[in-house]
């Protein structure tokens, strides 16, 4: 688990782009993210600059790693 910390929104931030860049966090994890900062979403899909965005304590997901690839340069 990674511990809760405050964010400020850079200029043209949505808030899931703002999460993945932040955590590598995705869609499902918004729920959390929103419930962490009521009112956030009055805001409108795009961030004002340098609003602060608490990100609850959410574990990263895990990087699957890919097998069944075929490479034609092998």
């Amino acid at each position: 688990m990674t511990t809760p910390d405050t964010v400020r929104a850079r200029d043209g931030d949505t808030l899931d782009a703002l999460i993945w860049r932040e955590r590598g966090l995705g869609p499902a994890d918004l729920p959390a993210v929103l419930a962490a900062n009521p009112g956030i979403a009055a805001r409108g899909p795009i961030l004002p600059k340098g609003l602060p965005v608490n990100l609850p304590a959410i574990a990263a997901p895990a990087v699957a790693v890919r097998t069944d690839v075929v490479n034609l340069w092998d």
